[in-house]
């Protein structure tokens, strides 16, 4: 019954058209379906991608996707408007007018009264089908397409509003967003896993050289890196503005192909001026993890649902038990003495002075029953110079934040204020000459202050359930890889 209801509806729409019908601007279907109530007979234009095609002997029907939102919209039409460019995949501009739909499970249906296909698809040699659910290891070979499909434009959506929620999180806590370098001169981390930045062009440092009147090695007269944390040039800020933070790029040269590293990722570090205690900085990074949550939560239901259904089934829960419970603390040795209790389940045995393993995270945060735990005061060898030394000459006031699945996804400590103890550090480990500016942050108005740092990425992994950490970033480099 609902057919022949839209087919004389479809012959009544189209005996009506008239030459002088005006189509406003091209609107996007998450317009469309979210008019309360839907503005039905508007005339209207649309643009997007074919998701399926049904071809009858009397109507042609069209699923239309713009990346908007997850859903589609459904297109009805003549026979007499498709050709052999229209297929799945092409990118069509349809026109017509918007109304109520015989078919359940829609509210609204486009009646085209014109369809022009803008960029057709060969759809046998496109390497995504029509209804069918590809893996994200197969996605992940078509870097360039892989936002065609569902999941992953799914996850660009959900990227972007928990950029936004992130940005809002420390914009209401009043801090200042600071855009530290991504070309350093520093290691703030300490480990040597930089890329250098040079010139490709050698004649550049030549004609460098010839109109400084000596000769140049480098571009900047120093050794150059791609950026591994801001941290260090949002201390400077801090200084000043007491309350700042960073979200952007870093880079890591690591060897490592694991499911949690990069070698490009992304960074949000913040920096709290007049802190005392590591439980200040910690408080700050709870209400970080719970508040953007619940705000991705309530703006995008439907990508998020399409993760939790076919991607990580019973994700949901692992979400809402983060959001809902007090996150544990303990102290480094503490983690160290519970991990020895079960040492005959590792691979790596579990040492005083020796850094967690990600089998020792996931063991941790499975003993606290599978709650986010702080790790606090780990041992001064295993963190940066710039951690503030506890006093019993072995510990600095360091942390580390582990979230179920992921393991590690926050850093932080209470920086080192005091101007003879940094001092002595740096000596000792044979900066100081390359940290002078650091040290002139505690010679004029040093005060006591905290920080930390959390990879954007590993965020998206914590609350999708996403297991591989290339799957959450558009462009994913790594060792080998560098497409587009």
């Amino acid at each position: 019954m609902w057919f022949w209801r839209l087919k004389t509806s479809l012959s009544a729409s189209f005996r009506h058209i008239r030459k002088c019908t005006t189509y406003t601007k091209a609107r996007r279907i998450w317009e469309i379906i979210s008019s309360k109530p839907p503005e039905n007979g508007v005339p209207l234009k649309l643009q997007g991608w074919v998701r399926s095609i049904r071809s009858q002997k009397e109507v042609l029907f069209l699923h239309l996707n713009d990346g908007s939102c997850l859903a589609n919209l459904q297109v009805v039409g003549t026979p007499d408007m498709g050709n052999s460019d229209l297929s799945f995949g092409s990118a069509v501009h349809v026109e017509g007018r918007l109304l109520p739909s015989a078919h359940p499970g829609q509210e609204v249906e486009l009646h085209a009264d014109r369809l022009e296909v803008i960029g057709p698809c060969n759809a046998k040699e496109f390497p995504f089908k029509a209804k069918k659910r590809h893996t994200m290891e197969y996605s992940r070979q078509f870097p360039h397409l892989r936002a065609r499909t569902n999941s992953f434009a799914a996850l660009l959506r959900i990227r972007s509003q928990a950029t936004n929620a992130i940005h809002k999180f420390f914009q209401d806590q009043g801090y200042v967003e600071v855009h530290t370098p991504v070309i350093s001169s520093n290691d703030c981390e300490g480990a040597g896993e930089l890329f250098q930045v040079e010139p490709a062009n050698s004649t550049v440092l030549k004609e460098i050289s010839e109109d400084s009147g000596k000769e140049t090695k480098h571009f900047f007269d120093v050794p150059a890196f791609l950026t591994v944390s801001g941290q260090l040039q949002l201390e400077v800020m801090a200084s000043a503005l007491s309350r700042v933070y960073v979200f952007g790029p870093t880079f890591r040269a690591e060897k490592s192909l694991g499911r949690r590293h990069l070698s490009e990722f992304y960074m949000v570090e913040a920096e709290l001026a007049f802190t005392q205690t590591q439980e200040d900085v910690m408080e700050v990074i709870e209400m970080m993890v719970k508040q953007p949550t619940e705000q991705i939560l309530a703006s995008c239901p439907d990508d998020l649902h399409l993760f939790y259904k076919f991607v990580s089934p019973g994700h949901r829960e692992v979400v809402e038990k983060i959001l809902t419970s007090k996150f544990i603390r303990m102290t480094y040795a503490e983690a160290i003495d519970i991990l020895k209790n079960h040492s005959e389940n590792f691979k790596f045995r579990p040492e005083w002075g020796h850094d967690l393993q990600k089998e020792h995270e996931r063991h941790l945060v499975r003993h606290c029953g599978s709650v986010p735990v702080f790790v606090t005061d780990f041992p001064r060898d295993l963190k940066p110079f710039y951690a503030r030394d506890n006093g019993d000459d072995k510990t600095v006031a360091a942390f580390d934040l582990l979230v179920p699945e992921v393991g590690e996804l926050f850093g932080g400590s209470l920086r080192e204020e005091r101007l003879e103890t940094l001092q002595d550090r740096l000596d000792r480990l044979g900066l100081s000459s390359s940290y002078q500016w650091y040290l002139d942050l505690r010679r004029y108005g040093s005060v006591p202050h905290g920080g930390f740092g959390m990879g954007f990425e590993r965020y998206l992994q914590c609350i999708l359930g996403v297991p591989h950490i290339r799957d959450v970033i558009p462009f994913p480099r790594f060792p080998h890889s560098c497409k587009m």
